[in-house]
């Protein structure tokens, strides 16, 4: 028996291949709005793909704000990915407008600082010799990514405890943050091949 995951269906995100790449990583998912299978799945994934305000309007709709955080508080696993990751932290801006998020995570999302703009297709990342999500991968080892925003202060999320992996493009950015049952990507995991896989096993070893 597979563990039991949910991918939080709240509107956004593509959400039947993350659902198929965690079934290949053995989990049992299920997509669904429903906050109580939510609440008690063994582990929750928050997708997410396009602007920030658009899916906080969406987590809001669904009520599902305080599930994910009650979640974290009782230390029970929560994986963001993309934009699923960005909402995870205390605001996001995007041309210019401000939009709070769920403040789980200390920090903002800003524009990238970089001469191309969005930062897409496959980059390496820096991992800490701590990594749970990273474990066991090449220093090589190539993700996924698809944004324009992302979270620059490290510094910042090292002093509040987390684990954090770095990318570079025009800047560096957080690509990965681990604190407690909270872990989150930047990149897609779901559409990085074999290192995605490997990191999203890793993930469900820490689950349930």
């Amino acid at each position: 028996m597979g563990k039991r995951i949910v991918v939080l269906d709240y509107g956004s995100g593509n959400l039947r291949s993350a659902e198929r790449a965690l079934e290949r990583a053995g989990g049992r998912v299920t997509v669904t709005a429903d906050l109580v299978a939510a609440a008690e799945a063994d582990g929750l994934v928050v997708p997410g793909v396009g602007a920030f305000a658009a899916c906080m309007a969406g987590i809001e709709a669904l009520g599902a704000g305080p599930v994910i955080a009650e979640r974290v508080a009782t230390g029970r696993p929560v994986l963001g990915i993309c934009v699923g990751m960005q909402v995870l932290f205390a605001h996001g801006d995007e041309h210019g407008v401000v939009t709070k998020g769920l403040g789980l995570l200390p920090g903002g999302v800003t524009k990238l600082s970089a001469p191309r703009l969005p930062h897409m297709g496959w980059n390496t990342v820096d991992a800490p010799a701590d990594s749970v999500l990273l474990a066991g991968l090449p220093a090589e080892a190539r993700f996924y990514f698809v944004h324009s925003y992302g979270v620059t202060d490290v510094a910042g999320l090292v002093a509040a405890g987390a684990t954090v992996t770095t990318a570079h493009h025009g800047t560096d950015f957080v690509a990965v943050v681990e604190r407690g049952p909270l872990s989150a990507a930047q990149f897609h995991p779901e559409k990085s091949a074999d290192t995605g896989a490997a990191l999203l096993r890793n993930w469900l070893a820490t689950v349930g």
